[in-house]
């Protein structure tokens, strides 16, 4: 089952307060990005956020599940969903926690 897009905006309006945030298709799922850094994957109407210490430390009792097969655990998110608050705080601190991507190489010109 893949994730609804009302579904991916909802989680979009609750951690809006977390700073510059999207969501990005992909493979039928979505990533959620803050400050430009994937923080989050939205698989099967469920939000799967990276489990770094500092994000565990804020939450009571953790649940953690795969979000694709063969993933590594992440913390799952269901309780927290309807509490925007607690969602944009921990996506703003795995956003400050995570470092900033790799910037891309350029491409090389084609030779004839």
């Amino acid at each position: 089952m893949s994730t609804d897009q009302s579904f991916a905006d909802h989680v979009l309006d609750q951690v809006a307060g977390a700073g510059p945030v999207s969501v990005r298709k992909m493979f039928g799922e979505y990533a959620l990005y803050c400050d430009g850094k994937v923080v989050a994957l939205i698989c099967d109407n469920q939000v799967y956020l990276k489990p770094l210490p500092e994000v565990l430390a804020m939450v009571d009792a953790p649940v953690f599940g795969p979000p694709y097969p063969g993933a590594k655990p992440h913390l799952v998110l269901t309780d927290a969903l309807d509490d925007a608050d607690l969602m944009a705080r921990l996506v703003r601190t795995a956003a400050a926690v995570l470092p900033a991507p790799k910037p891309k190489k350029a491409k090389a010109a084609k030779k004839l």
